[in-house]
């Protein structure tokens, strides 16, 4: 049994992601407690100053932060923590922000010589009246999680009208070449790239991992670990861990890729983003391949919270 600690997990959230921060909190809570902590949950809403009373009177000594999305994971409650002095779970204010923002993360990764698909940020608006890019392309809010208002334009569809008509995410939006091929996630603990999946989409044309994917019943399979060329694997768990670093990422991120190899003598690797706060739910990406790497569940709870602390 280890020394009983406090633990206040956060989970719930106002980020459309909110039902999934919820299951990753309970599952996370009930490891913790399992492992011999002192553990409490927070749901976090849209009262900043009950989270703030909250964690006051409950005296964590760590904060597990299962939050996803704005707010969550975009160094929002990384600053309320860092105020409080509460050492916390996963990344800091900078790593959170920059990794949260496609448009700066996408700059960290160019800078540092990490393949991303071409693209650039416009204004929404200008969606009603012309293709950004050649089709087919990728639209994407630029500071939502979880694939979150994505939607992919195609000759001959209605899509981009669609997408401008019920926009909800501010002005503005990235737009990306749709990179054909095979999706493909590696989760890096500290300096460790763990594994490599492929997820592939049950359903879509072209198939592409969205919210649906990612979240309905037999939305996705996973295949652990991916059947991809070895040098090509060895690269992508390397751009993985290069780009958990250059965003200064604390604990554990998830890497997700595009790997084209619709041409075999010469395939594209390119890095979609790096998520500072991947799911916590049993069956996620980041405890999947921490179990394929001999990793319980708990033990990674364990090892998150260990690696809890304040940037101030």
């Amino acid at each position: 049994m280890i020394k009983t600690k406090r633990i206040t997990v956060l989970m719930g959230g106002i980020s459309a992601e909110r039902a999934v921060s919820l299951s990753s909190g309970k599952s996370v809570a009930k490891a913790l407690t399992s492992l011999g902590y002192s553990v409490q949950t927070l749901d976090v809403g849209v009262n900043l100053a009950y989270v703030i009373e909250s964690l006051t009177a409950q005296k964590p000594d760590i904060v597990f932060n299962a939050l996803h999305g704005p707010f969550g994971e975009d160094g929002c409650i990384q600053g309320v923590l860092d105020w409080l002095n509460i050492p916390y779970t996963h990344s800091g204010i900078r790593a959170s922000a920059t990794a949260m923002n496609k448009a700066a993360a996408r700059s960290v990764f160019i800078a540092a010589g990490i393949p991303v698909a071409k693209g650039r940020v416009i204004d929404i608006s200008r969606l009603a009246t012309e293709d950004p890019l050649p089709c087919p392309y990728i639209i994407k809010p630029l500071c939502e999680g979880s694939s979150v208002g994505l939607s992919i334009v195609y000759s001959g569809s209605n899509t981009r009208n669609i997408a401008v008509q019920e926009w909800c995410f501010g002005e503005t939006a990235l737009v990306e070449e749709y990179i054909p091929g095979r999706e493909i996630s590696i989760s890096v603990m500290a300096d460790r790239a763990l594994a490599i999946t492929e997820i592939i989409p049950r359903q879509g044309h072209p198939a592409i991992y969205d919210y649906t994917a990612k979240y309905a019943i037999n939305g996705s399979r996973h295949v652990l670990p991916a059947q991809i060329d070895p040098s090509i694997a060895r690269h992508a768990m390397h751009i993985a861990v290069t780009a958990h670093r250059v965003l200064g990422c604390s604990g554990a991120s998830r890497a997700d890729f595009r790997l084209d190899d619709t041409q075999k003598d010469h395939q594209r690797l390119v890095l979609l983003e790096v998520n500072t706060q991947p799911g916590m739910t049993e069956t996620s990406l980041l405890p999947e391949q921490a179990a394929y790497c001999g990793i319980s569940y708990p033990e990674l709870c364990n090892w998150l919270v260990t690696h809890a602390t304040c940037r101030q």
